[in-house]
C-alpha cells in the first residue's frame, strides 16, 4: 500500500508539472523569441531614420557611421543600401544583396528570418515625403543569447519540478509509512490471530485516528474471541471429565450385574452397555469436533503422498478382516502445508467411515495427487453410497445414515480442512459409492518438510471411531 500511496502522488505531482511548466516553458520561450526579434527590429528601424538623412539629404553621415559602430561593437552586422542597391555604411558583404533593393517601391514592412544560428532583419528607409523605400537597412544579429536565455529557462523549469518531485517524495514517503505502518502491524496481527495465536495483541500508537480506533476495535475483538474459545474448550475438557467418569462407573456396575443375571437381564444389560459405549464415542467425538475447530498448532510441510501409503499400510489389516480390499496411490511426490498430524487423523476418520460402509468384497482407494497450487486427495468406495440430500448434509454434526453412528466423523474432517485452508466434498463414485475429495494448500518447497516414520495417530485399534 505504502509504494502504491508514494506512486500515486508522484504520478500526480508529475502531470500536474506537465500541465503547468511546460506550457509555462513554451509560452516563456516564445515571448523571448518575440521579444529579440522586435529588439531586432527596433534597432534596425532605428537606424533606417538614421540613414535616411545620409541617403535623402547627402548628408555627411556621421551620425550613420556612428550608430554602425555601436551596433558591430555590440555583435551585429549591418549593411545599409541606398535605392540603386549601393552600399552606403556598414559591414561588406552584408546579409542582403543590393538587387533586393528598387528604387521607388512602396514602402515594405520590416521583415525579419533566421539564417542559421543568427537573425536577419530588414528595415526600408523610408523619406518623409513617404514616397517610397528609398534604401534598406540590414541587421545580422546572433541568436546566441536568446538560445542561452532559452536554456537557461529550461534548466530552471527543471530544477524546480525536480525539486517538486523530490519533495512531493519525501513527503507521499512520510505520509505512506504514517498510514501503511499502523495497517501493517493490524495486517500481521490479524494473521497471527486467524493462524490461532488467540493472544495476539495490535499495538497501534501512530497513524490516523482511523487506523487507531480499529486497532483498538481490533484488540476488542480479539480478547472477547479469546474469552470465548478458552471458555468453550475449558466447558469441553470440564464436561468430558465430568461426563466420562460416571460413564465409567455406570458400565462397571451393569459388568458386575450381568455376571449374576439371567440370561434375559444379561440381554438387557447387554443392550445397555452398547448405549453406553455410544454415549462415550459421541462425547470423544464432540470433543475431538471442537479441537479441531480450535486449531492452534503451526502449519509445516507434510509428504501428503507418504502419509496416503502410510495410512493406507495401516488400515489394510482391518479392511482384510472385513473382506474389503483397501489400496493407496500417488503417482508422484505431494507436499502440503498444513498442522503436522491433521492429515493422518483426515485419513483414518474418512477409512473408518468408509470401511464400516462396506460390505465384504468391497473396495477402497486413497490417491493424492498435485492440482495446480493445491493437492488433492481422495478416498473412494464401491458401496451404496449417499442420496444428493445426504450429501449435502454429511459435514453437519450427528448427521449419520448408519445404525448407531454418531455423525462426527465427516464433521471432524471437515473442521480440519478447513482449519489448515483446504476444503472437502462428497461426489458419487462412477460405477456406484461414495467419493470424498480433499483439497490442501500445496508447500512452496518440497525440502525440510516431515515424511511420516512414527505416526500420530497410531494404529486404526486405537481410535475413537465416530
Amino acid at each position: 500500500m505504502a509504494r502504491r500511496i508514494v506512486l500515486t502522488v508522484l504520478a500526480l505531482i508529475t502531470a500536474l508539472l506537465a500541465i503547468v511548466a511546460v506550457p509555462l516553458g513554451l509560452l516563456t520561450a516564445a515571448q523571448d523569441r518575440k521579444d529579440f526579434q522586435r529588439e531586432a527590429a527596433t534597432a534596425a528601424a532605428t537606424l533606417a531614420n538614421v540613414a535616411e538623412e545620409r541617403i535623402n539629404d547627402h548628408a555627411k553621415g556621421t551620425a550613420l557611421l556612428r550608430s554602425v559602430r555601436d551596433l558591430v561593437a555590440a555583435g551585429d552586422r549591418v549593411t545599409v543600401y541606398d535605392a540603386a542597391g549601393r552600399q552606403v555604411a556598414g559591414s561588406p558583404g552584408g546579409p542582403v544583396a543590393a538587387g533586393h533593393i528598387t528604387a521607388g517601391a512602396p514602402s515594405p514592412s520590416p521583415h525579419s528570418y533566421p539564417a542559421g544560428d543568427r537573425l536577419v532583419v530588414t528595415s526600408p528607409v523610408i523619406p518623409d515625403s513617404g514616397s517610397g523605400a528609398i534604401g534598406t537597412v540590414a541587421l545580422y544579429r546572433s541568436t546566441e543569447p536568446l538560445d542561452h536565455r532559452v536554456v537557461v529557462l529550461w534548466t530552471l523549469i527543471g530544477a524546480v519540478s525536480a525539486a517538486g518531485l523530490l519533495a512531493a517524495a519525501v513527503i507521499a514517503i512520510g505520509l505512506a509509512r504514517w498510514v501503511g505502518r499502523p495497517l501493517t502491524t493490524l495486517d500481521a496481527a490479524a494473521r497471527q490471530l486467524g493462524g490461532g495465536a488467540l493472544d495476539t495483541r495490535a499495538r497501534v500508537s501512530s497513524g490516523p485516528p482511523e487506523v487507531r480506533r480499529l486497532s483498538t476495535t481490533f484488540n476488542t475483538m480479539a480478547a472477547r474471541l479469546q474469552s470465548l474459545v478458552d471458555g468453550h474448550q475449558s466447558m469441553m475438557a470440564d464436561v468430558s471429565h465430568q461426563v466420562r467418569t460416571p460413564l465409567a462407573a455406570l458400565r462397571l456396575r451393569l459388568d458386575l450385574l450381568a455376571q449374576d443375571a439371567d440370561e434375559a437381564t444379561a440381554a438387557e444389560l447387554a443392550g445397555a452397555q452398547e448405549e453406553i459405549a455410544r454415549l462415550t464415542r459421541l462425547v470423544s467425538g464432540l470433543l475431538a469436533v471442537a479441537r479441531a475447530e480450535n486449531v492452534t498448532a503451526t502449519p509445516t510441510r507434510v509428504a501428503a503422498d507418504a502419509v496416503v501409503r502410510d495410512r493406507a499400510a495401516a488400515w489394510r489389516p482391518a479392511a482384510e478382516e472385513r473382506g474389503v480390499t483397501l489400496t493407496g496411490a500417488s503417482p508422484a511426490p505431494v507436499t502440503v502445508h498444513m498442522c503436522e498430524g491433521h492429515l493422518e487423523q483426515i485419513l483414518d476418520n474418512l477409512l473408518a467411515n468408509a470401511l464400516d460402509a462396506l460390505p465384504d468384497g468391497g473396495a477402497v482407494q486413497v490417491a493424492a495427487a498435485a492440482a495446480g497450487g493445491l493437492a488433492r486427495i481422495t478416498v473412494s468406495d464401491n458401496g451404496a453410497g449417499m442420496s444428493g440430500q445426504q450429501q449435502h448434509a454429511a459435514f453437519r454434526r450427528f448427521a449419520t445414515g448408519a445404525p448407531g453412528g454418531t455423525g462426527l466423523g465427516l464433521a471432524i474432517v471437515d473442521r480440519l480442512v478447513v482449519a489448515n485452508g483446504g476444503s472437502a466434498a462428497l461426489s458419487d463414485t462412477p460405477g456406484g459409492g461414495l467419493t470424498v475429495t480433499i483439497e490442501l494448500p500445496r508447500a512452496a518447497s518440497p525440502r525440510n518438510f516431515r515424511r511420516p516414520g512414527a505416526l500420530a495417530s497410531g494404529s486404526p485399534g486405537d481410535l475413537n471411531r465416530f
